[in-house]
């Protein structure tokens, strides 16, 4: 955060328990934003919405094994959405729509933070909600939110950087 100016705009990546695609997805946008030299301008973090119980806890197993396979590093643990996130964060990104009905309930009206779902930037209509990998089977499932989660940071920034 040292690194940061006045121009830093912050997101927020939010999921259910904060172990699963919220992790994946801070990852892979910030090495979205390092690719493009952008490192400076933006601050990343990740946070659960709806369940505190994971707190403190490392992400799941099987998202840190896609996030190993695809050479990243991750280290952090999870926590909660805070009401002062909604002033701190310029954008805050829900997974689902459970995701998206708890954030607007939780949105203080006063605050400043975009809610968007990160599955509608560049993914097919039938496929923009990021489904919760977590109960699901095997690695598949968190290979198909790490691939869901490369095209929309990309696309959310390539939006971004043509119309700034």
């Amino acid at each position: 955060m040292d690194n940061q100016n006045n121009n830093t705009k912050k997101v927020l990546m939010i999921c259910l328990g904060n172990i699963c695609r919220s992790p994946i997805a801070e990852a892979v946008f910030r090495r979205r934003i390092e690719q493009l030299g952008k490192t400076n301008d933006w601050l990343v973090d990740s946070a659960a919405a709806l369940v505190g119980e994971h707190t403190g806890k490392r992400p799941d197993k099987r998202a840190l094994n896609i996030l190993e396979k695809n050479h990243f590093c991750y280290d952090g643990r999870a926590g909660p959405i805070t009401k002062d996130d909604f002033f701190t964060f310029d954008y805050i990104f829900g997974m689902d729509k459970p995701n998206m009905i708890s954030l607007n309930k939780m949105k203080p009206k006063e605050s400043k933070a975009q809610l968007l779902m990160l599955g509608d930037y560049g993914l097919p209509v039938d496929d923009k909600i990021i489904v919760d990998p977590y109960y699901l089977s095997g690695e598949e499932p968190f290979v198909k939110v790490y691939d869901q989660c490369v095209i929309a940071c990309a696309e959310f920034l390539k939006q971004f950087y043509n119309a700034t």
